[in-house]
């Protein structure tokens, strides 16, 4: 199947709907979410919203991520350092990065993306599961399930269980 080249500037001026990721000249078009991967998203903004000036972070969905020169992500919730400059796209990296998986996802593509976020130098990549639940860490090119990160008093903290709290 042939496809077609996109210049950068030309996927930056460009809207579309569902936001879409670029790829060293490709669209990536991203699998729509469902309910449960809505109501990941929504109980993950809202617990970073809950601490977001104690932690002095702010947390946006769905924006796009300059991860590399060539390639454009689109993170389903983004966590950034309040003291970064307000940017329309993502130039340093984030605190945080989750990706909710959609029903057509695939565990390649997803790990692609994965790995272009660490490669930024993003030190939390999360991937969460809302058929089951199942929430990983990504490092080192690997999932590994998990289940919280840091501790309550540090600056940042993430547990699962209390985020399900906040699934309707």
């Amino acid at each position: 199947m042939a496809t077609n080249h996109v210049p950068v500037e030309i996927y930056l001026h460009s809207e579309y709907e569902p936001d879409a990721d670029y790829v060293d000249g490709e669209i990536e078009e991203r699998n729509l979410g469902r309910w449960d991967h809505a109501s990941w998203q929504q109980a993950i903004q809202r617990w970073f919203i809950l601490h977001g000036t104690e932690w002095n972070l702010r947390v946006r969905p769905e924006l796009r991520i300059r991860v590399s020169p060539t390639r454009y992500r689109v993170g389903d919730v983004v966590v950034v350092d309040h003291s970064h400059p307000k940017e329309q796209i993502i130039t340093h990296a984030p605190l945080a990065v989750f990706e909710v998986l959609a029903p057509d996802d695939t565990v390649k593509r997803a790990m692609r993306k994965l790995g272009d976020y660490e490669a930024m130098g993003i030190p939390q990549i999360w991937l969460i599961d809302p058929e089951t639940n199942a929430c990983y860490l990504f490092t080192e090119g690997k999932l590994i399930p998990a289940t919280h990160y840091g501790s309550p008093g540090e600056r940042m903290y993430f547990a699962v269980h209390e985020m399900e709290a906040f699934l309707d």
